[in-house]
């Protein structure tokens, strides 16, 4: 690190250490910057997750390639098509395409063409969530169309990395983060927070790393092990004080103002009582993800346990967060929601 870097992450420490009794006035600060960055608005950003074919063994994941419990899919392009048409009516601005990773040419091809056929007959802005690939290949999906891109980095600490994705390391996805850039797409990335062997230096180190990387978009989630996956029953670093989900939330946002941050779904696996999603959006949160996926594939894209909305349909998910982002006073954010930031 610079010096200036250990100085920013000294300053993040400090805050992700805020005593109970102090986090009320961190979450209001985070949710004041929020506001004066990116507005009251919340975009909504539909999910479809089209596959859950993996070959990857990341061992937290309940689609990991070893896994044989689980059922295969891949959604047909028309199927996909069909939910993508009816986003605009539950006023969604974006389609995120989300599936597990399999590279291949074939497949390459075919998702740069489904992007290709949405955009051409739809308004919705687009975001692939597909894993690593070549700068060629995310080339290829930027000229077909993709506005957007996810892929979190999940930890900054390239051991831990190690240790939870046997099939890549921490410099790969890095490079494809910088690629991801270097062909024109916007960039989202993020971590798991609370994985087994992270420090609270660690979460800080997440926290700095999002700003360094200047990311569009960040996407941050609780770590919840899938009973079928070799970190079956490890409990998350913060299990006896998981507030501090919130205050990761909260003090990512004050170091990146202006990044799109979604309250991420394991927030209502986590929080079912609470409405976890409602109190991210509360404490810095600025994006919500509907569920767009058919209801039939559900139940089958388990990426960690006791995941919401599973038995609902396409479009029930959209009427749902009307609600409560009503109840919260917050409307509804128009247009595609592209990043705010001025680069040169």
């Amino acid at each position: 690190m610079t010096g200036t870097d250990t100085d920013l992450a000294k300053q993040i420490l400090d805050l992700l250490s805020t005593p109970p009794s102090g986090r009320e006035a961190l979450f209001a600060l985070a949710n004041k910057i929020r506001r004066e960055n990116m507005g009251d608005s919340v975009f909504l950003r539909g999910i479809v997750e089209f596959s859950n074919v993996c070959s990857n063994r990341c061992l937290y994941c309940g689609i990991r390639a070893p896994n044989v419990k689980v059922n295969r899919y891949r959604m047909a392009d028309d199927e996909i098509l069909a939910v993508a048409r009816r986003m605009s009516d539950w006023k969604h601005s974006t389609i995120v395409l989300q599936s597990g990773e399999a590279d291949s040419p074939a497949e390459n091809r075919r998702i740069g063409e489904l992007v290709r056929r949405i955009k051409a007959e739809t308004p919705l802005a687009v975001t692939l969530s597909v894993g690593n690939r070549s700068r060629d290949v995310y080339a290829f999906w930027r000229e077909c169309g993709m506005d957007r891109y996810l892929l979190r980095f999940e930890t900054s600490d390239p051991k831990l990395f190690a240790e939870l994705h046997p099939d890549c390391s921490l410099k790969d996805r890095l490079q494809c983060l910088e690629d991801l850039r270097a062909v024109g797409a916007q960039v989202g990335s993020g971590f798991l927070i609370g994985a087994p062997g992270e420090t609270l230096e660690t979460l800080a180190n997440n926290i700095l790393l999002c700003r360094t990387l200047d990311l569009d978009m960040i996407g941050v989630g609780p770590f919840i092990p899938h009973p079928d996956t070799p970190l079956a029953g490890r409990p998350n670093a913060y299990k006896d004080d998981t507030d501090m989900f919130f205050v990761a939330v909260s003090v990512l946002r004050i170091f990146n103002p202006q990044a799109h941050i979604p309250a991420t779904t394991a927030f209502d696996a986590v929080f079912s009582e609470r409405d976890g999603r409602d109190l991210v959006l509360r404490r810095g949160a600025n994006v919500f993800m509907p569920n767009d996926t058919p209801q039939r594939y559900r139940g089958d894209y388990l990426l960690y346990p006791d995941k919401p909305c599973v038995d609902e349909d396409t479009g029930d998910c959209s009427q749902c967060v009307l609600g409560r982002l009503d109840l919260l006073g917050r409307p509804v954010g128009e247009g595609p929601g592209h990043t705010v930031k001025k680069r040169s």
